[in-house]
């Protein structure tokens, strides 16, 4: 089966040009000039189907290094299986996922990484890989640390926050980063300080202030400031490299920076509801239906920040800058019925998370649109970087000879409605992202050559994914 993308503009991480896009089977074979005849064919009428891309941008298809589908959290489970969270993830013009298989305390690593392959194997619509959560750090979990390099899983999560669930001591996070310097494995940290958050959270609710909007002030940007720069010192004495997942104060990214500028091998990223989202206006949002309790649909960790502080504009800015290196989501669904209301008069029970999988590559065009980012900065963002970041370079992330064949064609003058009753594919019952508006659309969605989504129709099938092994970080000085 061979397509052919005729008449796009070819945006890559370094420029943009016109070009045409040779598609054998699963593989990118031959990235031409318009009218080329060096292949000494008509290539239009050699192949079996033509794809006219005129007026749009063809760009490798998105990488969402971050994904939680059918993660267990306080007493329930991400809302969104790999089948519905992969299929969303389809029609929003992502193409690769890397979720996060979890080992608990007191579990064996390689039992919960295979239970994680169990949720995903055949159910997925798009190419998935996993990190792995070290969430007991013992000597177990340290011994089967470097095995799981042979299994294509070149990085690791730990948590300076949710003592009793998650939580990593210093100790802890030395040990395994040890580990990480002698593997060549990228850290991968949640950088909050979880055991004063705690004290914080449990003072305001004696208080009686108890709404989400608190859930916000409990987890203040001091405590993700210190934890940032906790794992970037503890980095530094190990040599490993270290990478600080969902960045939201801007005084994290001044360490990240700090550190960055003295030579270290760290790396940060952000996700769209730190650039877009805020404390005032959505933890703190109420509605005739919940009251206050409205916003709980944007409880997440790292919580929104306050716009008047300047935050989100400095999360802009760091990308810019490269003190930010990519946009993932976190993405981490849960429904206001049966989930969120969990935490009910008390923000500490309620399942933190926000479903964005589907609206990442749309909401950081926007960010084109509006002059805060270059399109080819969109898309070093949004999938150049995640896949040099994570061992996925030069299958994914690019269109070149050799590459798997995962293209969006996206049309700058389209449009997207974002809402519930509008754009909507993942398994929630509201949209985090009501009412967004977005100035272009996703066209046309390939996966390894297959057209799995065209003009928001979903023609993939379950399954279409496959497992990716990673290699090392291709993003490391």
């Amino acid at each position: 089966m061979k397509t052919l993308i005729i008449n796009g503009t070819v945006v890559s991480a370094t420029g943009r040009t016109p070009a045409n896009v040779l598609i054998d089977g699963e593989t990118i074979v031959a990235v031409l000039q318009p009218g080329s005849t060096a292949l000494g064919v008509d290539l239009e009428s050699s192949v079996d189907t033509v794809i006219d891309a005129k007026g749009k941008y063809v760009i490798p298809g998105g990488v969402d290094a971050h994904t939680h589908m059918e993660l267990p959290f306080g007493g329930t489970a991400a809302s969104d299986t790999f089948e519905t969270g992969t299929r969303a993830a389809a029609h929003g013009g992502t193409t690769t996922i890397i979720d996060f298989a979890v080992q608990t305390y007191g579990q064996r690593v390689f039992d919960g990484l295979e239970a994680w392959h169990t949720k995903a194997a055949g159910n997925c619509a798009i190419d998935y890989a996993f990190h792995q959560i070290i969430g007991g750090v013992d000597e177990d979990s340290l011994a089967a640390m470097p095995k799981l390099v042979d299994e294509g899983i070149s990085s690791f999560k730990l948590f300076m926050a949710y003592p009793g669930v998650f939580y990593s001591d210093d100790a802890q996070v030395l040990k395994a980063m040890q580990v990480a310097r002698d593997t060549g494995m990228l850290t991968m940290m949640h950088a909050e300080n979880g055991p004063a958050i705690d004290v914080l959270a449990e003072q305001l609710v004696a208080q009686g202030k108890t709404d989400p909007y608190y859930h916000g002030i409990a987890r203040a940007w001091q405590m993700e400031e210190e934890a940032t720069h906790r794992a970037i010192m503890l980095a530094n004495l190990t040599g490993a490299p270290l990478y600080v997942v969902h960045v939201s104060a801007k005084q994290a990214v001044e360490q990240l920076a700090w550190a960055r500028d003295k030579g270290q091998n760290v790396f940060g990223e952000t996700c769209p509801q730190y650039l877009y989202l805020s404390l005032e206006e959505q933890l703190g949002a109420s509605s005739d239906e919940a009251g206050a309790f409205e916003g709980a649909k944007w409880v997440c960790s790292t919580p929104l920040r306050s716009r008047a502080e300047g935050h989100q504009d400095s999360m802009w800015q760091a990308l810019r800058t490269n003190d930010l290196q990519m946009v993932s989501t976190d993405h981490c669904p849960f429904c206001m019925k049966d989930q969120k209301e969990l935490g009910l008069g008390d923000f500490r029970k309620i399942p933190n998370g926000i479903g964005s999988v589907e609206h990442r590559m749309d909401l950081m065009y926007q960010g084109v649109v509006t002059g805060e980012i270059t399109l080819e900065r969109w898309v070093e963002l949004t999938s150049t970087t995640p896949a040099r970041m994570f061992g996925l370079y030069g299958k994914k992330g690019v269109i070149q000879p050799g590459a798997d064949a995962d293209i969006v064609i996206y049309d700058p003058n389209g449009h997207t409605s974002i809402g519930y009753e509008k754009k909507h594919h993942m398994n929630m019952d509201h949209a985090a992202w009501e009412g967004f508006e977005i100035d272009g659309r996703v066209d046309t969605v390939l996966s390894r050559g297959k057209v799995i989504v065209d003009d928001d129709t979903y023609l993939g099938t379950k399954g279409d994914g496959r497992y990716l092994k990673r290699g090392l970080s291709q993003y490391l000085v």
